[in-house]
């Protein structure tokens, strides 16, 4: 059906759902409700995949694994080999990191999902009204729409930034150069990441934060992961305000304040990892009655936008910005959109990981959080070195903290240690579950596993109640007869 706007001829689509964003979110949407028999069209003005496949977690994961391998070689020592510094030819490092990238590219292809049936329409789109989206010659009018167009790097107005060159997340994958002395403003997860692979790749590595690095978790787990960061050789300036950045011949100068004392840091290159913006600016989203700020579109918790006709998911609506967290809300809203199962988002069982070494895990409550809402808790811990598999192979650095209530429900895990991220999925079950403790004594882990920190963890809850005197005389008495 063809329409006019204007003066110009567009194509007229009436699909059940249009899709505005072809990241993780939307392809889950996307792929779906296509499964189910929904006509659908996907409208992406970028690279299908977004942020995660092309600039963040799948790039940011092979450089690391490409720094782990490079750390391994200088530390064999410690399993009776002779250490070496490794020779980085970082061009071909490059090549690894565009490789992983190009493997899993055609699952997020337009090939992939007109083959599932999607009509995919790689072209900006727009509201131009409550119920219409114009997206290069299609005017789509959908049942229901849903923006998944995620968020970009956050950039901040630092005096003379505009003035140097800077590597975002959305570029530095692109280098193939050596980097002589790397400055990194922001000590999130995605700085400190980044920082650390570079420093393993050769690098001098400075990181700057403004407030505490990695603030978001729980102080007593950073505590294990920046000193081992620190100890690799990385300089970490903590309640650091950059001041201005300036080009210094072929360099970058920093200059920074601390407590209310400046001074200034010399480097070779700059990476701005302050975070990240949603992506709404050029949706004209008030021209569809949606409402927003800077920090993304509000949404209900069931992801519905002040517009009953569109949803929001992933990064763009703000909070929690992980891949998982947008193929949480893509369930979400098929079930709702399609289905009209009442839904209701839950961070509480929400996990993250951040991929240092040693990788720092979470979900649930942390141990603060749980007591200012439940007073009465347990905080159960078990240490890497009393686990076997952690001595085999010399990662024994880190301990499992848990949170229960009073009568074993647990609300809470946050790890730190080797596989942190793998050993978290149980807990991530057991907290969107509402499991009590003592499921995690009854099952029997294979040895030796990393695993096995769960259950000794876990054992922890009970060890008052076997030490209690009443117990004890219990055990006397059964004893006696015979």
């Amino acid at each position: 059906m063809l329409a006019y706007w204007g003066w110009i001829m567009s194509e007229l689509l009436k699909p059940d759902l249009c899709i505005i964003g072809a990241g993780s979110g939307g392809l889950s949407v996307a792929a779906a409700a296509a499964s189910l028999g929904v006509d659908v069209v996907l409208i992406e003005k970028g690279k299908m995949g977004g942020d995660c496949l092309n600039y963040g977690c799948v790039p940011s994961k092979a450089m690391i694994a490409a720094a782990r391998r490079a750390h391994q070689m200088l530390t064999a020592d410690k399993f009776g080999m002779t250490s070496t510094r490794p020779m980085i030819n970082h061009a071909a490092v490059n090549d690894h990191v565009k490789s992983v990238i190009a493997a899993i590219e055609p699952n997020d292809s337009v090939e992939r999902f007109t083959g599932l049936g999607v009509h995919v329409i790689e072209a900006p789109a727009r509201f131009t009204d409550k119920n219409t989206v114009i997206a290069g010659d299609n005017e789509i009018r959908a049942r229901r729409f849903i923006i998944a167009t995620g968020s970009s790097p956050a950039v901040p107005p630092i005096p003379g930034l505009n003035d140097v060159q800077y590597f975002t997340n959305e570029s530095i994958f692109d280098n193939r150069s050596p980097l002589e002395h790397l400055i990194v403003i922001g000590g999130g997860p995605i700085g400190m990441e980044l920082a650390q692979a570079h420093l393993r790749l050769g690098s001098r590595v400075t990181v700057l934060e403004a407030m505490k690095a990695l603030g978001k978790d729980d102080k007593e787990l950073t505590d294990i992961v920046l000193k081992s960061l620190t100890s690799e050789g990385l300089v970490l300036r903590e309640s650091a305000r950059v001041e201005n950045v300036e080009r210094m011949g072929d360099g970058i100068r920093v200059r920074i304040s601390e407590n209310g004392s400046e001074s200034e840091i010399d480097g070779s290159h700059l990476l701005v990892a302050t975070g990240r913006k949603p992506n709404v600016d050029d949706l004209n989203l008030a021209a569809a009655e949606i409402k927003y700020d800077n920090k993304g579109i509000k949404v209900s918790k069931g992801l519905k936008t002040s517009n009953r006709r569109v949803y929001a998911i992933g990064d763009v609506i703000g909070g929690l910005q992980f891949t998982h967290v947008a193929n949480y809300h893509a369930g979400l809203v098929v079930r709702n959109a399609l289905f009209r199962i009442p839904v209701s988002v839950n961070t509480d069982i929400i996990p993250w990981v951040t991929f240092t070494d040693p990788e720092l895990a979470h979900v649930g409550l942390m141990e603060e959080e749980a007591r200012n809402r439940y007073k009465d808790i347990n905080v159960l811990r078990w240490p890497y070195q009393e686990n076997d598999r952690a001595q085999a192979e010399q990662t024994t650095t880190g301990f499992i903290k848990v949170v229960t209530r009073k009568n074993g429900r647990i609300l809470g895990a946050s790890i730190v240690g080797e596989h942190a991220g793998e050993i978290i999925q149980m807990w991530a079950l057991a907290v969107s579950k509402k499991m009590k403790i003592g499921a995690f004594t009854g099952y029997i882990s294979p040895y030796p596993t990393f695993s096995e920190i769960n259950k000794r963890a876990a054992i922890v809850y009970y060890l008052p109640k076997l030490t209690s005197p009443l117990l004890q005389k219990a055990i006397g008495l059964l004893a006696k007869l015979g």
